[in-house]
């Protein structure tokens, strides 16, 4: 048994949420005994596709000529394409065809959220579309005072230094520029922006905000993944501020790393997260209120529900849930399930999976 994970033009991802997920799927599959490759291989029974770039429909067909099943993976959607590099607002509603195209070429598509999913099934996609989270690497992803330690005196932060970090592309999405608002309207407190992207790429509103940013925020650029795992334990808040997500696999990590959570309240989080019991959710001004609130402690401290969120769907349990959908659409068959003692256990599996849930 199996699975092609494939990476045509995936380097051109690999620092972005997609090609995290593309790194989970496989951690997953092995956990659940499943062998993977990145090659295009004769005994290979399905074939994962995560990207849209013009290759991405081509692999999807070539394995459908050889009777692979087609696994597309639905991270894009036309809302979350708006508003983040130059032109994209022009040209959303052509990359709406492109991704209609695309994920139509799947025999199954798996998109992170409900949200994700009822979009996509507004664009008349007739594929069966399954809600499935990209899931967390929670042993690599979890509290640790010494990582704290280790971003703290990194950047020169005294004990009593408060910290806020973000993570993401420089676009506008992503909520670039109320980040820096929310960094100038508290001056006490030590912003960073981990993320890169060529400011090239940008409109001009993003690239003079970051070079108006004040003096305590900060920009370190794209980090490694073991670095990164140091700044979420070593601040005291992560503000995500994006407008739009498929899921937000930066917030999974942070809440797996136990540290308070503040993000926007936007649809693709109901049902998952909610305001005042696992993060804390607000709009405009509202933002500086809240972060307040938390860095004070006049907030409750949630982190204890908010790391059981990242814990429901580390990378073994949305593993089963994997192969759930793969028994129900017979990409996986009955000796594999057999041979894994999962056959019976799936049943119930499915039921979950399929259903409208937040998982």
């Amino acid at each position: 048994m199996r699975i092609t994970l494939y990476s045509g033009c995936l380097q051109l991802v690999r620092k972005s949420g997609v090609g995290q997920a593309v790194l989970h799927q496989k951690a997953m599959l092995e956990y659940a005994g499943v062998e993977t490759t990145d090659k295009c291989e004769k005994d290979a029974s399905a074939v994962h596709i995560n990207t849209v770039f013009p290759d991405s429909p081509v692999a999807a067909w070539l394995a459908r000529r050889r009777n692979r099943k087609v696994v597309y993976y639905g991270h894009s959607t036309m809302e979350d394409f708006r508003n983040s590099f130059k032109g994209s607002n022009v040209f959303a509603p052509l990359f709406k065809r492109w991704i209609i195209h695309c994920y139509g070429l799947g025999d199954v598509v798996i998109t992170p959220t409900p949200y994700s999913k009822r979009l996509l099934e507004s664009y008349g996609i007739k594929k069966p579309i399954y809600s499935l989270s990209n899931g967390v690497d929670t042993g690599f992803f979890a509290p640790s005072p010494e990582r704290r330690a280790a971003f703290r005196v990194k950047y020169g932060l005294r004990p009593e230094d408060k910290a806020v970090i973000s993570v993401g592309h420089y676009i506008e999405r992503k909520g670039l520029t109320d980040f820096v608002e929310l960094a100038r309207s508290m001056p006490e407190v030590r912003f960073f922006w981990f993320g890169y992207t060529n400011l090239n790429f940008v409109p001009k509103r993003i690239r003079t905000a970051i070079q108006n940013a004040p003096i305590n925020l900060k920009f370190p650029g794209y980090v490694e993944r073991d670095e990164l795992r140091d700044a979420y334990c070593g601040c005291d808040l992560f503000a995500f501020l994006s407008s739009e997500e498929t899921e937000g696999i930066v917030v999974l990590e942070a809440l797996a790393c136990g540290i308070p959570v503040l993000v926007r309240d936007i649809p693709v989080y109901e049902g998952w997260l909610f305001d005042g019991k696992n993060v804390y959710k607000a709009n405009g001004q509202e933002f500086k209120s809240k972060a307040i609130g938390i860095l004070t402690g006049a907030l409750p401290d949630l982190t204890a529900s908010g790391l059981q969120v990242a814990q429901e769907r580390s990378l073994e349990a949305v593993g089963e849930r994997l192969l759930a959908i793969y028994r129900k659409e017979n990409i996986l068959s009955s000796v594999y399930l057999q041979a894994n003692g999962s056959l019976e256990a799936t049943d119930t599996i499915i039921a979950q999976t399929c259903k409208e849930g937040p998982l």
